[in-house]
């Protein structure tokens, strides 16, 4: 075969791998060091919410695509001695909003590894349970924290891409300070 067709050829297979579904973009979170491989285009939203006992003001950017939803939270917590509370608070409170009956966010059942890089520890969890609208959904989730900062990576679906699954979380970064 003739180099400059062989060539043609292995593009038009290239471009016939890539996926319309998943438009990856690397997305700097503002005001943290957070950064995040998104597979959309997020929107935002910030709103106060009681964590430990006071009100913080949560930022949260997310995107549906793939029939997931792909989701960045986080919120300043003021004390560097509530941030491990603050993360364990949010396990619980994640857990509760998928109806996951009377789950510890610590039960080794809902554990997976992940690591976030830039961030000392980060803890992974993982349940099935319902959505608002009463239908099946999977979550994973990555919790892990930057000096007073607490952070949340999620996805959510009734099916989750592992690949998808699998892009999102690498792409979690924290600068270094």
């Amino acid at each position: 075969m003739h180099p400059l067709r062989a060539a043609g050829l292995a593009a038009l297979l290239a471009l016939g791998a890539c996926s319309p579904t998943f438009n990856w973009r690397e997305w700097p979170v503002a005001g943290t060091p957070l950064r995040a491989l998104m597979p959309c285009k997020p929107e935002s939203a910030s709103r106060p919410v009681p964590m430990l006992g006071t009100p913080v003001e949560l930022h949260m950017q997310a995107c549906e695509t793939g029939g997931m939803r792909f989701a960045l939270a986080w919120a300043d917590v003021g004390r560097a001695d509530q941030v491990p509370a603050a993360l364990a608070a949010w396990r619980v409170a994640s857990l509760q909003t998928l109806r996951v009956p009377a789950a510890s966010p610590d039960d080794p059942g809902l554990a997976w590894s992940v690591g976030v890089k830039g961030a000392p520890q980060a803890q992974g969890v993982q349940a099935r349970g319902t959505d608002p609208q009463g239908q099946p959904v999977v979550m994973q989730a990555a919790y892990f924290a930057r000096g007073t900062q607490v952070f949340q990576a999620a996805v959510y679906g009734a099916r989750l891409d592992e690949g998808a699954r699998e892009a999102f979380f690498a792409g979690l970064s924290l600068a270094q300070p």
